[in-house]
Formats: C-alpha cells, sequence, structure tokens
C-alpha cells in the first residue's frame, strides 16, 4: 500500500492544530487494500498489538529476548523473525507499510525514528518516548516524513474520555482552574511492573540464555544486567522507564490535557521524600505540581499529582465518601468530574438524583467514537482513510513532552521553570543531559530534525 502523500498528510495536520478532529471509520483489511505490518516487541503489550491485525499481514516480528517469544512465534510462523530491527529494515523496508512498537521507554524512540525516515506509518506503545527532546523530535519527523502515527493509550479512544471534553466544551463544568491527580503507593513486592533491586548500583547478575543484552539496552550507555532490568520490571529505573509517573500519566493525565488544551506548562514543582541519592530509581513518595497558562479565553491551570500517598480526602463538596485508588478530578466553578486511573468511567460529582437527570439528556455527543480500548484499529482506519488518529504525534508528543518535564521535576526534585522554546530548565543546566539523552553510537536517530 502506498503510503500517505505527504499533501494529504499536511492538510490534515493543518486541521487538527485548528481544532478538528480526525476519526475515522472502522473498515476491515481486504485483499486489495492491505497492509504489510511489521511488530517490535512481540511479548507482553506488544501480543495487544500484532493480535489486533490479520494473520497474513503480519510480515515480521522483532524482539531481543527469546524468553518472550516463543508463543507469539509459533502464532505467527510465516512472519520472518529478527533480533534487531535495523537488520530487519535493511533486509524488509520493502515489504514493510506499517510499523508497531512495543518495547521498552527508552527504544521507542530509535525504533520509531528508524521506521518513519523509511516512510512507514508508526504506531508507538504509551508512553511515547523517554526524554522531551525525543517527544518533540518525533513530532517534527511525523510531519516531515509524511506518515499516520499513533501512540497507543487505550483510554484515548474510549467514551469515557470524550463525554469529558464534551461536558466541559458544553459549559457543564464552567471555569477548571485545578486538575487533582493520584496514585497509590507502589507495591514492589507485587506490583509485577516495578520492583526494588535493594542496593544501588544494583547487583549484576548473569545475563539470561536468550536475552541479547546489548541490544536490549539500545540507545543507553552499557551497564552490567540485573534480573530487574528485563523482562518485565524495568520501569522503576530512569534509565529505562519512566516511572510511575510516565507509565500512568497517558491514562490519567491524558483527559484533562485533551480536553482543557493544556499544551505545555510554564512551571513545574517536585516535592519528593526519600529521593534515591544518584536520581536513578523512582522515589516512593512525590506530589508533582504543574502550571499552565491561560490558552485563548481558557483560565491557567494548576495541575497536582500525588504518587505514593494515601488517597487525598474527598472534598465536602464532591458529595462522597471515598475516592477510588487511582483517578483524577476537574474541579470546575459549575460542576467537577471524576474518573478513575483510566478515563474510560467518567461521571459528574453531584448527588445521584441530579445525575440521573443529567443523562436523560446530556450534551450532544459532538466527537465522533471509535471501538473502545483499541489504538490499532484506529490507527490501521486512519491509514486506509487518508486520516490521523486522535492521539497522532501532533497531539501524543505534546501531551508527552507536558508531562516529561513532570517526570524530570520528580527525578531531581525543586522547581523547573521552563522554557518550552527552547526546551531548557531555565537555570539548571545540570538537567540538560536529560531532556536530550545521549545515544550510543550506531543508535543516533533524529539528529538535525529540530
Amino acid at each position: 500500500m502506498k503510503n500517505l502523500s505527504r499533501r494529504s498528510f499536511l492538510k490534515s495536520t493543518t486541521a487538527a492544530a485548528a481544532g478538528a478532529v480526525f476519526i475515522p471509520n472502522m473498515i476491515s483489511c481486504s485483499p486489495n487494500n492491505r497492509l504489510n505490518f511489521a511488530m517490535i516487541g512481540v511479548g507482553a503489550r506488544g501480543r495487544a498489538s500484532w493480535t489486533q491485525v490479520p494473520p497474513e499481514s503480519l510480515v515480521a516480528m522483532c524482539d531481543v529476548d527469546d524468553r518472550m517469544v516463543a508463543e507469539s512465534y509459533e502464532r505467527r510462523p510465516d512472519a520472518k523473525k529478527y533480533k534487531d530491527f535495523r537488520k530487519m529494515f535493511d533486509e524488509m523496508g520493502k515489504d514493510i507499510d506499517a510499523v508497531m512498537i512495543a518495547t521498552p521507554d527508552h527504544t521507542h524512540f530509535p525504533a520509531a525514528m528508524a521506521a518513519m525516515e523509511l516512510g512507514k506509518h508508526v504506531l508507538v506503545e504509551k508512553p511515547l518516548a523517554h526524554n522531551i527532546w525525543q517527544c518533540r523530535t518525533l513530532k517534527k519527523a511525523a510531519d516531515y516524513y509524511g506518515v499516520v502515527s499513533q501512540m497507543a493509550n487505550q483510554g484515548q479512544t474510549t467514551n469515557g474520555i470524550r463525554l469529558v471534553k464534551e461536558w466541559y466544551e458544553a459549559g457543564i463544568l464552567g471555569e477548571v482552574r485545578e486538575v487533582i491527580a493520584w496514585q497509590g503507593k507502589i507495591d514492589f513486592e507485587r506490583d509485577g511492573y516495578f520492583a526494588h533491586p535493594g542496593s544501588f548500583p544494583p547487583p549484576v547478575h548473569e545475563i539470561p540464555k536468550g536475552l541479547d543484552w546489548d541490544l536490549w539496552q539500545g540507545p543507553v550507555a552499557e551497564k552490567p544486567f540485573n534480573n530487574l532490568y528485563a523482562p518485565k520490571t524495568w520501569r522503576a529505573f530512569y534509565d529505562y522507564g519512566n516511572g510511575k509517573l510516565g507509565d500512568w500519566c497517558c491514562h490519567t493525565l491524558n483527559a484533562p490535557h485533551w480536553a482543557l488544551d493544556l499544551g505545555l506548562p510554564h512551571t513545574v514543582e517536585a516535592e519528593v521524600k526519600d529521593m534515591v541519592p544518584d536520581h536513578s530509581f523512582v522515589a516512593e513518595e512525590s506530589v508533582v505540581t504543574w502550571q499552565f497558562g491561560a490558552r485563548a479565553n481558557k483560565a491557567p491551570v494548576t495541575m497536582k499529582w500525588y504518587e505514593g500517598f494515601e488517597k487525598p480526602a474527598a472534598r465536602p463538596e464532591w458529595g462522597v465518601d471515598e475516592l477510588p485508588n487511582g483517578g483524577m478530578i476537574m474541579i470546575g466553578d459549575k460542576k467537577t468530574i471524576i474518573t478513575g486511573g483510566r478515563p474510560n468511567d467518567a461521571r459528574l460529582l453531584v448527588p445521584e438524583e441530579e445525575l440521573k437527570e443529567f443523562m436523560k439528556n446530556p450534551p450532544a455527543q459532538t466527537i465522533p467514537r471509535v471501538e473502545e480500548d483499541k489504538p490499532v484499529q484506529e490507527w490501521v482506519a486512519a491509514i486506509k482513510n487518508d486520516t490521523l488518529p486522535v492521539s497522532n504525534f501532533g497531539y501524543s508528543a505534546t501531551m508527552m513532552e507536558a508531562f516529561q518535564v513532570g517526570v524530570l521535576a520528580q527525578r531531581f526534585g525543586g522547581t523547573i521553570k521552563y522554557d518550552a522554546e527552547n526546551m531548557k530548565a531555565v537555570g539548571r543546566p545540570e538537567l540538560d543531559p536529560y531532556i536530550k539523552e545521549p545515544a550510543r553510537k550506531g543508535w543516533e536517530y533524529g539528529e538535525g530534525l529540530l
């Protein structure tokens, strides 16, 4: 299938910047309109992507860890198998139309850039990238190379997140100046995605058979292997992941960012308890506060993220006895709205009878719906319909940049005065190497685009 034309892509992005929303109709693959897909990162979250495309359309699969792929490879015997996506593109670049990426955070960027440089449409698992410069560069690259892009945050496809935006735009909430979000304590023993090494630096372990540790590290400076890095509990280590904030912001904070059109913050402050001295590992308790300026006729917004504490106490005016374990509240001067940790279920914080009356005649649905929790299907249909999904890089990269500033503040503490135009933490030059992280030789992508 031919790549989306650069002209039609730019037309779409221009309209999107003006506030239009492009949601394609869902269509099925057909023999004369078939896309050839490649999957980078086959196990775990990757399985949620490649199982959404027809078997005969998955032409290549790539993963650095044999421990994660046996079942997947057995189910897709006809797809060619690789460990290095660079070799895959060298050998099969002409046979691939679109690429899905579900590797750890630190390798999202080089895989996505390598694909876009070849004109391939890209879908990247959340969170989009590992640092601010990468987010900005991915946004620029999707435009420059004229591809259909998507960050695969499932919540962006839900009815709930559309209700949040529609109710706000209909004036139900009134003026919103405050957003509160929270996630509970990290259970390092039983969480499954976060684990504590017990000491820093972590103990050195033998590299497991079947894992290409050099390829797994990708662009990051080489270090000895520890069992917690791969395959699953890398998220708490900042070399590879973005902590719980980076992992969950795409779910919990996406609805207010999208609905309120927040853009980028001018100030972010983090209060952090028991910070790891070398800043390599997530702290157990922190509060991150973003300050977003006024946008057109919208008021400035203060957004707070509570992580590791008991959940905030419910305010009397909210009319609820207890808040969920993770969630988000947008506080308007008329009404207040709440979601869980994901935006799937949105409701007004009003008495039950008032809520029932409201739901009998809610505001009109102005945003077309798509299949719930299926970002891959939305992306595929967008490619075929010459449109863009909502979470294309034009939106998702800006959203992630805003929250990457929060991750940076959470990692190092204190206040960041953010100069968005120049991607600088004003007065804190020590943060420059983390705004744009150096890449190992052979992994340098995107240079020259910004």
